[in-house]
């Protein structure tokens, strides 16, 4: 058994949880990998031992590990996602972060879900992606997403109109700071910040959501995730962002976008009997208000 260890940031806080957990792999006698420019931040800090090394999506594509474990919240999740791809590698979030609703592993049961894994008590969750087609092409072989795609106005300049499409049929001309697709997964993120609706993991839909819309009777809405919506953008700005997660490029008014569900899934880790149902009310406090019990 061969694990990978993935963060994106070390902080002088994190010590001990990051300690803690080389420990306990060791202890279990679990063989790990930690990602190079991690490493690179944490040595003096923590004892890595002769841990090997890894930093491209071809250590996975090679069949090398068994398992992801990230630290940090749900923004390094969807930066590990680029280097696990399609290899189906399971991905076990230890949240350092804040909310964190994909990495939900909390750090004071490091020990506990490190023994989880290495017996196999643990169950996955499968989440679909979107894909994002554009001409000229962009992202390269990152041209997907975990949670969102966005096209987005750069900077201070005027709203920008987004000509949306289903499977080639027009929906709306969005006059807006930009549009959202959210996945399920990512409908607990920018989605949900700018009104959209949460979304079960499992339900097989994409979430268009217009980011501060100037029509008011512009609502988001949902669609099946089997339709492809492409874009057609046009503005008083040369250039727009449009974004997959936490990436982002810059386009166009020539470029032709198109965004349809990916061709393969995400599988994240879930230990013990928490549920999506138990994390939305968890870290939307949903119940804290106890007027009406």
């Amino acid at each position: 058994m061969k694990f990978a260890i993935y963060s994106q940031w070390y902080k002088v806080p994190h010590q001990p949880y990051v300690q803690m957990l080389l420990d306990e792999l060791r202890q279990n006698e679990i063989e790990f990998d930690i990602y190079q420019p991690y490493v690179s931040q944490i040595e003096g800090q923590v004892d890595v031992g002769l841990a090997g090394r890894f930093e491209t999506a071809e250590d996975f594509a090679a069949g090398k590990y068994d398992c992801m474990i990230t630290l940090g919240g749900d923004g390094t999740i969807l930066r590990a996602v680029t280097l696990v791809r399609d290899t189906n590698v399971p991905i076990a979030g230890i949240n350092l972060g804040r909310l964190g609703f994909l990495a939900n592993i909390d750090k004071d049961y490091i020990k506990k879900a490190i023994r989880a894994l290495h017996s196999g008590a643990f169950s996955i969750d499968q989440r679909r992606l979107l894909h994002l087609e554009s001409n000229p092409a962009i992202f390269g072989e990152d041209n997907f997403a975990l949670n969102d795609c966005t096209l987005l106005k750069r900077d201070t300049s005027s709203m920008i109109i987004i000509h949306t499409y289903v499977n080639g049929e027009f929906l709306n001309s969005y006059w807006a700071d930009g549009i959202i697709i959210s996945t399920p997964t990512g409908s607990t993120g920018y989605s949900l910040s700018c009104g959209g609706p949460i979304i079960f993991p499992d339900s097989g839909n994409f979430v268009i959501t217009p980011v501060a819309p100037h029509n008011l009777n512009v609502r988001p809405i949902v669609i099946s995730d089997s339709s492809v919506i492409s874009f057609e953008v046009e503005g008083r700005s040369e250039n727009f962002l449009c974004t997959l997660d936490s990436r982002f490029e810059m386009v166009n008014a020539k470029h032709e976008l198109a965004v349809r569900r990916a061709g393969f899934t995400v599988s994240l880790v879930r230990i013990g009997d928490r549920n999506f149902l138990q994390t939305i009310r968890e870290k939307l406090l949903w119940g804290i208000d106890k007027r009406n019990y």
